[in-house]
């Protein structure tokens, strides 16, 4: 075995780990991604959730602030 078979071989190593690290990002950010659809979608169902019979969505921000504009 010569040097040149040695610096093959980590070259070799060196392109596996870089590839392996790929698929692992894509799979993180998949992932991510999955999970903010679903984070999104929960928001909507619990803004359509809060909203009144009548139509009209309930004003959840200046309460939860605990300021008006009229004070």
């Amino acid at each position: 075995m010569n040097v040149d078979d040695v610096v093959a071989e980590r070259i070799a190593a060196a392109r596996a780990r870089i590839e392996a690290n790929k698929r692992r990002r894509a799979a993180l950010a998949a992932a991510r991604q999955r999970g903010l659809a679903h984070r999104h979608a929960q928001k909507l169902r619990n803004q359509a959730s809060a909203r009144t019979t009548d139509g009209t969505a309930e004003d959840s921000l200046s309460s939860a602030n605990g300021t008006e504009e009229n004070e």
